[in-house]
Order: C-alpha cells, then structure tokens, then sequence
C-alpha cells in the first residue's frame, strides 16, 4: 500500500484540496491519501515544520509527504524532494525543512520541472506528478539533479544562563494550550532537582510544580506539563490559556531555579 499524506494551508472547504485528492487518484488510483492538516496559517513554514516533524515518524517507511506551504518557486527555494529516514519530502525549499529535521536528509533532489503554465499550483502540477512517480517505483535520482544544500531556518532554541532557562511559545494548539521550546531533559539538567518558578510573559503567571496530568490542577488554574513531544506546555484546566491571557507564538517562558538551602524557593514536586 502507497501512502501520500497532505499538509497545505489552504483550509478544507478550498477547491484545492480537492483537485489535488482527484489528479492523484487519477494517475495513482490505488493510492491512499491522508490529509495530515489543511488548517495551517498562511505561509507559515514553521507551523508546517513543527507539525510535520511531530507527525511523519509516526507513518510507515516509504510514505510521500506532500507539503504546499508557501510552495511558490524562486531561485533561492526551489521544488525539491528529498529522503531521510525512509520517508520522502516534497515542497518548496523555503526553509521548514531545517526547522523539521536535526540531521542533513539522506537525498536531495531539485526537481525537474518543464510545466511552466502552473507554478501558482506546484501542488497539482509538479508535487503531484513527482509523488505518483515515486509511487509507480521511479528512483528519486531519476526526478531532478542532487544537490547539497538547502536555504535553512533556524530554530529558536532556549537560553541558559546559570540558574535561569529563558525560552517561548512555540506552538498554540488546538486547546490554545502553549508548547515551548524547553525539553524535559534541559529542564532537569539545568535544575538538578532544584526548586523552580515558571513565569509566563511576566512575574503575574507564576506556576511552582510540574504535573503528570492536567487534572491535577483546579479547573480554570494555571498548570505546567510535559507533553508527549517532551516538551513543557504551559495551559489552564479545561480553558483556552493563550486566548485568556494572550499568549502568542514567541511569547517568553523563563524558569528559575533556587538553591534548596534558600527558603525563598518553591517546592519542586511532580
């Protein structure tokens, strides 16, 4: 069974989708198609990059990810596909592939491309084509010329200085719950068991304990979690945090870490 998954911003109830879902039925009919999301903010790469790296790992080997997420080609982003870890990529290389992988892919390959009438729809002429033949057993040297590098984002990573992990909201989810940056690792590498403050944006959004579970905190109180990325998410029982107190994307979560023997500190439990 071939698997070719959707990731678009261009909203479900936009012909698109639907044109993209029938050329690839068309030329691919036993193919089987999954649409990851289409509710990715416009031209937001990195939205794409967080979900799709979240995701992909989770589909069998040789599933083709189609990405049409600011996918207009110029000179310095051009149509690429590319392999790593048994799955392959196709998008523009605008960037997200930096943000969604931590190691160089395996293959690159610049994609031919001789449709010069719809490069303001790549997804239905040129990623569509490219997916089929990588379903109908083309090998992805024979779909462009190799290259070397791509055009990067890096990804903002926390600070750390002594005592203090300086990080942000990375993601808002669809709870308006707010993922950051800072890894449960960082977390407990920095802290070393130490008691901790977690501020929000400022020194009113104040949390002193880390959860197992959301529950464990009053409905409508302010809670902190590692999620199943391993990441601290920051949220309210059974309410909408970023909405409530306006938490967007870069907003700065520190955590401050005490000295056991300072009676100032809080108490570390989870």
């Amino acid at each position: 069974m071939s698997i070719i998954t959707l990731t678009t911003d261009w909203k479900s109830n936009d012909f698109y989708v639907g044109a993209v879902k029938g050329a690839i039925i068309s030329e691919c009919p036993n193919v089987t198609i999954i649409d990851i999301t289409h509710q990715i903010q416009t031209y937001n790469v990195a939205q794409a990059a967080f979900i799709l790296r979240n995701s992909y790992s989770h589909y069998p080997k040789g599933t083709i990810h189609i990405i049409g997420v600011n996918s207009e080609s110029n000179n310095k982003s051009p149509y690429i596909v590319l392999k790593t870890e048994g799955h392959y990529f196709i998008g523009s290389a605008n960037g997200m592939f930096g943000l969604m992988f931590d190691k160089k892919p395996e293959i690159i390959v610049k994609i031919n491309n001789n449709n010069d009438d719809l490069l303001t729809f790549p997804e239905l002429s040129v990623f569509t084509k490219t997916a089929c033949d990588l379903v109908k057993g083309k090998n992805i040297m024979e779909l462009g010329k190799e290259i070397t590098k791509l055009s990067q984002q890096i990804p903002i990573m926390p600070a750390v200085d002594e005592n203090i992990i300086t990080g942000s909201i990375i993601y808002i989810d669809s709870y308006e719950n707010a993922i950051t940056n800072i890894s449960r690792d960082l977390f407990y590498k920095v802290g070393e068991n130490k008691k901790f403050e977690i501020l929000i944006k400022s020194n009113s959004n104040k949390i002193s304990k880390i959860n197992k579970t959301y529950n464990e905190t009053p409905i409508g109180e302010l809670l902190a979690i590692f999620n199943s990325l391993n990441l601290l998410e920051i949220a309210i029982n059974k309410g909408k945090i970023c909405e409530l107190l306006d938490f967007n994307i870069n907003t700065t979560v520190r955590i401050k870490f005490y000295d056991n023997t300072n009676n100032k500190g809080l108490k570390f439990k989870v």
